[in-house]
């Protein structure tokens, strides 16, 4: 089987006889439903500009690309429509001339197409001349699709300068499809986020939103049906060459790549671009996270003193879900729309929805990445430091966990300000978290919290930290708070230690351990 792996090109998958999962039926229906404008957000890689290129095709009336698909069967008069196709991707907008060279490439391209003859300067002004070229030229109704329409802004959400510029560029580019409403029949864009309030489609007020549209969710993606529907062989294969069951095989690509929810009560999706590198490869591996680093959330994470504690079970409501002109703010908005979160559940008496890491992938290299700013190491990745304290923490050797820790605090490239014990659980977090055992971070017990617990096969660790205070009150805490009492009848070894942390000198000065 040909995976197509990189080929965002709907054309060459079917020519070329790559495996092509079908979301025909889709935009059959989203191209006849009521609407006309329409905006779909996803994290990236996942499958937004192959979708483009689909619509782009059917548009176009190339039914011929179509055969054996869904919609072959659905459309019975296959019109051709003049297309206008922009696509952002593929520059890094680093300055306020890139925008400018990405619009002019392409105007330049469908002018040529359109034989465009009277000459305007701004790119708005080029493009309104474009879409009435495309329509007297053809005598129909112009379909303008544009993938990943947020870029130039959010490469530069740090900077307020570029994030203006291209703001206003953007928003004087779009509304000429409000201006033209009456030359075109459909509209389609795609992003990361929805802006709003920076004001990028005021001039575009009838969009339709299908981010989170119930009927939509499996536009892009790979869905549970799909990736038994068409690469039950793939799996098998799989399942073969890592000595797993095919049972066993589907567990864990659901684990590592599945959970994505873009909306309340649906099946969850898979990133396509980790599947089908997994099935290339014949291993298990972070693919899409190794593509892109969320350098810039961290850095707002830091500066809105987001509780890192609370990624794997975060709460936010209805209204702020889509709201990233907060991201200076609350940056959750922006995790889930970038897919670092996922809608775990939803109350809607209460219109909250409570988000977490969508599969292993997304845990395992966020978390990774947050080490490198959270923990003093700068020797060791987040994966290996925590390998090293593994197989400490699965053989019971509580001491040498500890040594290792304190070790590790001690290293002098510790730079992080602030709150000292925050930050040192927001380490500790992190690391037990990458362990892929189960950790708790001031656990709630009917006498008081227990800072950590942590919890393997064989052994349990209560682990109280007191700040600018003994060891011995450490213990006594635990002692007097009874947080071993759950875990009376438990045959495993368990282990309490008490950790004093130093604010001043920001590292751990002392720790015992007791059984």
């Amino acid at each position: 089987m040909l995976y197509p792996i990189g080929i965002q090109d709907f054309e060459s998958i079917r020519r070329d006889n790559y495996v092509y999962v079908d979301k025909t039926e889709l935009v059959y229906n989203l191209s006849h439903g009521s609407g006309k404008y329409f905006f779909l957000g996803r994290p990236r890689r996942f499958g937004k500009s192959l979708l483009v290129s689909t619509m782009e095709a059917y548009f176009c009336g190339r039914k011929e690309l179509f055969d054996g698909l869904a919609i072959a069967e659905l459309e019975k008069e296959w019109n051709q429509y003049p297309v206008l196709r922009f696509d952002l991707t593929g520059q890094s907008y680093s300055d306020a001339a890139a925008l400018d060279d990405t619009l002019n490439a392409q105007l330049i391209s469908l002018e040529k197409k359109y034989h465009v003859e009277e000459q305007a300067v701004s790119a708005a002004s080029r493009f309104r001349l474009l879409i009435e070229a495309a329509y007297n030229k053809t005598g129909r109704p112009v379909v303008i699709l544009i993938d990943e329409y947020d870029k130039p802004i959010v490469d530069n959400l740090g900077n307020d300068t570029l994030t203006e510029a291209f703001r206003a560029q953007l928003q004087g580019f779009y509304s000429v499809m409000k201006a033209k409403d009456a030359y075109i029949k459909f509209g389609f864009l795609t992003g990361v986020t929805k802006i709003g309030k920076l004001s990028v489609f005021s001039g575009l007020n009838n969009l339709k939103d299908i981010s989170m549209d119930a009927r939509y969710t499996d536009i892009c993606g790979i869905s549970e049906e799909d990736l038994k529907k068409y690469f039950d062989e793939s799996v098998k294969e799989l399942a073969d060459a890592n000595d797993l069951s095919v049972e066993a095989c589907y567990a864990q690509l659901a684990d590592m790549y599945d959970g994505y929810h873009f909306c309340e009560n649906t099946a969850g999706m898979y990133n396509p671009f980790s599947l089908l590198n997994t099935f290339d490869s014949l291993r298990f591996k972070e693919y899409w996270f190794e593509t892109g680093t969320p350098t810039f959330l961290v850095k707002v994470m830091q500066e809105t003193d987001y509780d890192v504690t609370s990624l794997s079970d975060q709460e936010i409501d209805a209204t702020s879900l889509m709201d990233v002109d907060t991201v200076y703010h609350n940056p959750v908005p922006l995790l889930y729309q970038a897919g670092y979160l996922t809608i775990k559940g939803y109350e809607p008496e209460l219109g909250l929805y409570h988000l977490g890491f969508p599969n292993r992938e997304v845990k395992h290299g966020f978390l990774n990445f947050l080490s490198r700013y959270y923990t003093p190491s700068r020797t060791d990745s987040g994966m290996m430091l925590v390998s090293k304290m593994l197989r400490e923490i699965r053989s019971g050797n509580a001491e040498g966990f500890m040594q290792r820790l304190e070790a590790l605090f001690a290293k002098t490239s510790y730079q992080i300000q602030g709150d000292s014990e925050k930050d040192f659980q927001y380490a500790m977090y992190i690391i037990l978290e990458l362990m892929g055992e189960y950790v708790e971070v001031e656990k709630a017990t009917s006498n008081g919290r227990i800072d950590i617990l942590l919890q393997t096969k064989e052994y349990i660790y209560i682990i109280e930290i007191k700040t600018n205070d003994t060891v011995e009150a450490a213990l006594q805490q635990i002692e007097d708070k009874a947080y071993a009492r759950r875990f009376a009848g438990d045959k495993r070894r368990l282990f309490k230690i008490g950790v004093r942390f130093s604010t001043e000198n920001r590292c751990i000065e002392d720790w015992k351990v007791v059984e």
